[in-house]
C-alpha cells in the first residue's frame, strides 16, 4: 500500500459523530471539563504508605516498601524475582544488558513502539533493528519475523548473524503494544529457532494475559514501566521482573551501582548505575498494585462502553483483544476501517478541539532521524497501523458516573 494511499480521505468517517461516541463511552457531556488521555487514579492506601515513608525518614533508596515492592511486582507479573528501578526505560536497558547484549549487537524491535525500545538498545552501544507489526494483535509479527529471519540470517559460533552487517542478533524485544498481547507462542518458536532470547517489554501490559500467562513471564527477562501515565504508577519507576535467579542477582547488582557488599568498604565490580528506586516511589507502588485488579476490570469495563457507543458510528470501530488474550486495556483504541493519515488527523483535530485528548500511535521508529540509518524490513503492517489508529481517553474511572 503506497502513501499516496495512505493519504486518502475516507469519506464515511464522521469526526463529529466520533467526538459523540467517546463522549457517550466516558459518561461526559459537551460542557465537560477537558478529558485527558489518561491520569493516575488514588483511591487506596496511598497516602498511608507515602506517609509512613515520612513519618520514618525512609523516604530515599533504602527501605522496607523496595524490597515488598520487588516481590509484589514479581508476583502479579508470574515470575519469582523482581527488580525496581527508576523508570521503564532503564529496566529495558538492564534486562537487555544482563542477557548478553552489547556493543555491535543488533536488537530485533518493532518499529511501531515508543522510541524507549529502541533507545534501550542504543545505550549498550547496540542497533536497533526494525521489524514490522501485525494489525491483528497490534504488536511484532512472529510470522514475518521468521520469514525474514531466514532470508537475512546466517548461523555462526555466537549465534545468529545478519549476513548483510555480520552483526550479532543480541535480543528480540516484543512489546505489548496498548496492553494488547504479541502472539508469544510462534514468536518464542521463532527466538528457540535460532537461539536468540526474548526481552519483553511489557512496559504498557501489567495486568496482561497471554493463553492463561502473565505479560511479563513469557520471555527470559522482562521489563515494566511504572509511569504517571501507566495502569499503576510509582509517580515515575519501572521493574525487571525474570524468573531467572542469576539474571536477577545480576540486574540488581548493575542497577545499584555494582558495590560490592560490605558494611562499610565502597568497592565497585563493573561499571554499574544509580538506577535505584526510592523507597517514597516503591510506597505508593505498593499500595498502587493493591489496586491493579480492580483497575483492570474498571478498564475492562470502559473498553466494552467504547465498543457498544462505536457500534453506530461508520468507517471506525475500537480495537478488541485477541483469543488468546485478555488484555488491561490501558489505552483503548479506535481503528479506522481504511488507513487513511488525512482521515485520522481530521478525527484528532475535532476530538481535541471538543475537549477530548486524543493521539495517534507513535511516529514509526525508522522514521525518525535519529534512527533513520537502522536496518528495517518491510514494515506493511505497521504503517498500516500508523494510518489507522487514534487513542483516546482511558483513566480507570471514566464511564462509571454518566451524566
Amino acid at each position: 500500500m503506497g502513501l499516496a494511499t495512505l493519504n486518502q480521505p475516507c469519506e464515511q468517517v464522521d469526526p463529529s459523530r466520533v467526538v459523540a461516541a467517546i463522549r457517550l463511552a466516558i459518561g461526559v457531556s459537551e460542557d465537560h471539563a477537558f478529558q485527558p488521555l489518561h491520569v493516575p487514579h488514588f483511591e487506596g492506601a496511598e497516602w498511608d504508605y507515602v506517609k509512613d515513608c515520612l513519618d520514618t525518614g525512609w523516604v530515599s533508596s533504602v527501605g522496607s516498601y523496595v524490597e515488598k515492592f520487588e516481590e509484589e511486582v514479581a508476583a502479579h507479573s508470574g515470575v519469582a524475582h523482581g527488580v525496581a528501578v527508576v523508570n521503564g526505560t532503564a529496566a529495558l536497558q538492564i534486562a537487555l544488558q544482563v542477557v548478553g547484549v552489547g556493543l555491535g549487537d543488533e536488537v530485533l524491535v518493532p518499529a511501531l513502539t515508543f522510541v524507549a525500545t529502541p533507545n534501550a538498545a542504543s545505550y549498550l552501544g547496540a542497533v536497533p533493528h526494525f521489524v514490522d507489526s501485525d494489525p491483528a494483535t497490534l504488536g511484532l509479527d512472529p510470522t514475518k519475523l521468521d520469514a525474514y529471519l531466514a532470508e537475512i540470517g546466517e548461523r555462526s559460533l555466537e549465534g545468529l548473524r545478519n549476513r548483510q552487517t555480520g552483526r550479532r542478533f543480541g535480543a528480540i524485544v516484543p512489546m505489548h503494544t496498548y496492553g494488547h498481547a504479541v502472539d508469544m507462542e510462534p514468536l518464542i518458536a521463532v527466538a528457540a529457532r535460532y537461539g536468540i532470547p526474548i526481552v519483553e517489554d511489557a512496559a504498557e501490559s501489567l495486568g496482561s494475559v497471554y493463553k492463561g500467562e502473565k505479560c511479563g513471564s513469557l520471555g527470559r527477562v522482562a521489563a515494566i514501566s511504572f509511569n504517571g501515565n501507566k495502569i499503576i504508577t510509582t509517580g515515575g519507576g519501572g521493574a525487571i521482573v525474570t524468573d531467572d535467579a542469576d539474571l536477577a542477582a545480576r540486574a540488581k547488582h548493575l542497577t545499584t551501582t555494582a558495590k560490592v557488599a560490605h558494611r562499610w568498604a565502597f568497592d565497585h565490580d563493573a561499571v554499574g548505575y544509580n538506577y535505584r528506586l526510592p523507597n517514597l516511589n516503591a510506597a505508593l507502588g505498593c499500595a498502587q498494585l493493591e489496586s491493579l485488579s480492580s483497575y483492570v476490570e474498571r478498564k475492562r469495563s470502559l473498553a466494552e462502553r467504547y465498543v457498544s457507543a462505536f457500534e453506530v458510528v461508520q468507517g471506525v470501530s475500537v480495537f478488541r483483544e485477541r483469543c488468546f488474550g485478555r488484555a488491561n486495556y490501558w489505552l483503548n483504541c479506535l481503528l479506522l476501517d481504511e488507513p487513511s493519515i488525512e482521515t485520522r488527523d481530521a478525527v484528532l483535530e475535532a476530538t481535541n478541539d471538543s475537549g477530548l485528548m486524543t493521539r495517534p500511535t507513535w511516529t514509526l521508529m525508522s522514521d525518525l532521524p535519529i534512527y533513520a540509518g537502522a536496518p528495517a524490513m518491510p514494515l506493511d503492517g505497521a504503517r498500516n497501523i500508523e494510518a489507522r489508529l487514534i487513542n483516546v481517553p482511558s483513566s480507570v474511572p471514566l464511564g462509571e458516573n454518566p451524566c
